[in-house]
């Protein structure tokens, strides 16, 4: 062997002195320039939100006292509008007697299933007489980037397996996957609606529906329930939350059956409801999806939020039976309405503080008599069942970009409650998504300052689908590569 030369021996030597310390730098390198490197096609996978739409949204709301509804039912007085919604989003309480065997027992879902039935015909028979075109307001480019998703049954049961299969859930009318059967679509170029989520729990019932053309942009369908009935967690009374994300922007359904009573001391506790719901609320997300921001975990992280249901909050008992029944029949709701517990403790900030409730208009809905249209006060000689009207069927929202369009009650007899429904104009923001090909920007060793590299980017949902070996980073080899003057 040679003898090693001056320069061979300076070679050797800084090679030693390197390598123990080589892949080290040669890692803090890499770590650097990754995170210099601007690759828009994958670091911003999420799309920017850079335009948006205003879509009809129906929010209802009903206490059905406990009676089953039969089969030919006309609920049109409640559901119909002047032009068809987006959405609608139903909430009934009392769908069965609350009981101690509804209570304890086994859940009757059989009312349920009769109301999604009534719904579906009425909803979709309505579609008929409006004669609106079929086309969707999203612009093609962005139809094209939706996904298929597991169905909300199957979320129900991740979420809990055990209680379902206790429950019978697995035969309940909830899921996602069927709802949209080719039996409710028809060639007539009509708008029909889907059942997009529903839950039941005890006597409280909460129903989504959209339209067919608007339920595949819906993703992050979540469904939480509190009871703080007998023992502050049975279900007899408590809420219903249903959490789902339409496009970019975040939703979220409370449907509620607070504590009744009209004591003083009842507003208090009805109070504590709303607060308890608040805090025990929470919807899992046991996953992330790439790219994209995780789902809301509480009611009030969502950007729009819409509270309905029987809050039983009543009027003030500083007015008597007279003075009330004078007020009545002179139809006076804003004299009435300036004892409503509701607006008196919201005003004092003890309960939703920072929502919005439209002006109310309309006749107390409780209590009447069932298929009459005469209160119970107006009628009952026996002290123990009397009930002084009150506004008891609520709707209230949070959130930017939600515009009331209306706030009224329906007038069907089939309970003690009037149903109560709002149409509500709400923005919602659209995907808008990065150009296809984008160029990388870089701080590079001075070597590689005269190669270029360019970023194909596949459409967003075929980023999942890439293996390490498919790399959307596409550049010819380093040698080849004509340098730019």
């Amino acid at each position: 062997m040679e003898p090693l030369n001056d320069v061979d021996f300076l070679y050797a030597t800084i090679y030693m002195d390197w390598k123990p310390n080589f892949h080290r730098f040669l890692e803090e390198w890499l770590m650097q320039t990754r995170n210099e490197i601007e690759r828009p096609g994958l670091n911003q996978l999420a799309p920017l939100v850079t335009s948006s739409l205003n879509l009809r949204m129906f929010v209802g709301t009903w206490n059905v006292g406990g009676i089953s509804p039969h089969d030919g039912l006309n609920i049109n007085d409640w559901l119909r509008t002047k032009a068809p919604a987006d959405i609608y989003v139903l909430g009934f309480q009392e769908i069965v007697p609350l009981n101690a065997g509804n209570v304890l027992g086994p859940e009757d879902c059989g009312p349920a299933a009769t109301w999604l039935s009534l719904i579906r015909q009425a909803l979709n028979r309505n579609t008929d007489d409006y004669s609106v075109s079929k086309q969707s307001p999203i612009p093609n480019d962005q139809q094209s980037y939706s996904k298929s998703r597991v169905s909300f049954s199957d979320l129900l049961l991740l979420e809990d397996d055990e209680l379902i299969e206790q429950k019978g859930f697995e035969n309940f009318p909830n899921s996602r996957s069927n709802s949209c059967s080719s039996e409710e679509h028809s060639s007539t170029g009509q708008h029909k609606y889907c059942l997009a989520a529903s839950k039941q729990m005890v006597g409280i019932f909460l129903c989504v529906w959209v339209r067919e053309d608007w339920y595949q942009h819906i993703s992050s369908l979540k469904v939480s329930c509190v009871g703080t009935g007998i023992m502050g967690y049975l279900g007899n009374k408590g809420s219903i939350s249903i959490s789902m994300i339409l496009h970019q922007t975040s939703f979220c359904f409370v449907c509620t059956h607070l504590a009744s009573g009209e004591k003083g001391s009842d507003a208090v506790r009805r109070n504590l409801d709303v607060m308890e719901i608040l805090k025990r609320t929470r919807f899992s997300h046991p996953y992330g999806i790439p790219g994209k921001s995780i789902p809301p975990d509480s009611i009030l992280d969502h950007d729009k939020v819409f509270w309905l249901g029987d809050l039983n909050y009543r009027l003030a008992s500083s007015y008597g039976d007279s003075d009330t029944n004078e007020l009545l029949r002179r139809s006076d709701w804003q004299a009435l309405l300036e004892k409503d517990e509701l607006r008196i403790e919201q005003k004092a900030g003890r309960v939703f503080k920072g929502w919005e409730e439209g002006e109310i208009y309309f006749a107390p809905t409780y209590k009447y008599l069932t298929n009459s249209d005469h209160y119970v006060l107006q009628t009952s000689t026996s002290k123990e069942k009397r009930r002084t009207p009150a506004w008891c069927d609520r709707i209230l929202w949070k959130g930017e970009g939600v515009k009331q369009m209306c706030y009224v009650r329906g007038e069907s007899r089939f309970s003690d409650h009037r149903p109560v429904y709002s149409l509500f104009s709400v923005q919602v923001n659209l995907p808008i998504y990065p150009s296809p090909t984008s160029n990388i920007t870089s701080k590079t060793p001075p070597d590689l300052l005269s190669e270029s590299a360019v970023l194909s980017s596949p459409p967003p949902e075929e980023f999942l689908l890439l293996t390490r070996t498919q790399s959307c980073i596409q550049s010819t080899p380093r040698f080849s590569v004509t340098a730019q003057k």
